[in-house]
């Protein structure tokens, strides 16, 4: 016998913890851990790469020289020298807790940093591309998404407080602007790294994208958030937690369309029928293939599902297509031309050897 809802009570935290009170003098303690930590990054990457060339550096592994541990330390200093000046009596942590959308963003980056370690490694590509996208893409995905929600669904608010723009913290993401910012990224990434086609990255990091949009979707369902229309489905999903839901449905005990779980059942099906393309049907011998795909799997059901989901925005209400159909129709678009250029262009010889080149070869090239 089939239940006639899901009684979603899950909190959007995994645990919590009580208030914790941090003074000046800890902060910029803390500011200068950071310093002392960038220079250590610095000098051990720059020894670490003097005692490889002093080796020869030919039978030995390039050390991994990207700067995310400076990037991390510059970041946090900066930050808590900023609540030190502005907070002279310390500032307050409270209540502190690790959230399941953040652990799922957290999954995501680290198995699509894995999935693309494997395929650039598949095709012999330079390790170091590996870790420097993932700086690209990272960064592009959280500006993008912020400014894609201020500008296409809020920008009445945000343009007379543009000063809470960068309160990405808040909440308040927006796939199409992450994937718009991204889309520059590897631009600037192919011109600048790979010095590649643009589609040749893209083809690559989609089928990692499409895993990490399915946990993001799961984030959203444990934060009781973008779920869809009363419905007496079998499986319709009641949220008590969410304020959306208490106000709009509580009154009549309706249960909603778990639209979360289409969104991720979608999308991990997709991740699926890259990951055989790529890896049992070299599809990526047909630039441009895989992310015409993409498009077209994360998109076009997103414009299906947009019509059961519940508005984000209230003038959307009376919208015959609300802002995330509109912004979905030309990615479709842009998939099917890509499918269509791909299909009809010879395929690209490549070759798979299965490992990273030797550091020697990837010097000589670049020179």
């Amino acid at each position: 016998m089939l239940t006639q809802f899901v009684y979603w009570t899950v909190r959007p935290e995994v645990f919590q913890i009580e208030t914790v009170r941090l003074s000046q003098g800890i902060l910029f303690l803390g500011v200068a851990l950071c310093i002392a930590w960038a220079f250590a990054d610095i000098l051990t990457r720059r020894n670490s790469l003097k005692k490889w060339r002093a080796e020869g550096a030919i039978h030995a592994r390039r050390p991994d020289n990207s700067p995310i541990g400076l990037w991390l330390a510059v970041i946090i200093g900066v930050w808590l020298l900023f609540k030190a000046v502005a907070s002279p009596d310390g500032i307050e942590f409270g209540p502190v807790g690790v959230r399941w959308y953040g652990l799922m963003f957290l999954i995501g980056f680290i198995v699509g940093y894995w999935i693309v370690w494997s395929i650039f490694r598949h095709e012999g590509a330079p390790e170091e591309w590996v870790s420097t996208l993932l700086i690209y893409v990272a960064v592009a995905t959280i500006i993008g998404a912020r400014l894609g929600h201020c500008f296409f669904y809020e920008w009445d608010y945000y343009s007379t407080h543009p000063e809470r723009i960068i309160a990405f913290w808040e909440g308040g993401l927006a796939s199409h602007g992450g994937t718009i910012a991204i889309i520059i990224a590897i631009f600037i990434y192919s011109s600048s790294v790979t010095k590649k086609s643009p589609l040749w990255t893209f083809d690559r990091l989609v089928v990692a994208v499409a895993f990490v949009a399915c946990l993001i979707r799961l984030g959203n369902l444990f934060n009781s958030e973008i779920f869809g229309h009363a419905t007496d489905l079998p499986w319709a999903f009641k949220f008590p937690l969410s304020r959306e839901w208490q106000i709009e449905y509580a009154p009549t005990d309706s249960a909603c369309h778990p639209t979360q779980l289409y969104e991720a059942g979608t999308y991990l099906a997709l991740f699926a029928l890259l990951m055989w393309m790529y890896w049992r049907k070299n599809a990526q011998q047909r630039p441009g293939l895989l992310l015409g795909i993409f498009f077209i799997g994360v998109f076009l059901p997103r414009i299906l599902i947009e019509f059961v989901k519940n508005p984000q925005e209230d003038f959307e209400r009376d919208m015959l297509l609300n802002m995330g159909q509109i912004l979905s129709i030309p990615f479709v678009l842009a998939g099917i031309l890509l499918v269509y250029r791909a299909m009809t262009r010879p395929k690209t010889k490549l070759n798979f050897p299965n490992k990273f080149p030797d550091p020697e070869s990837v010097d000589k090239t670049r020179k």
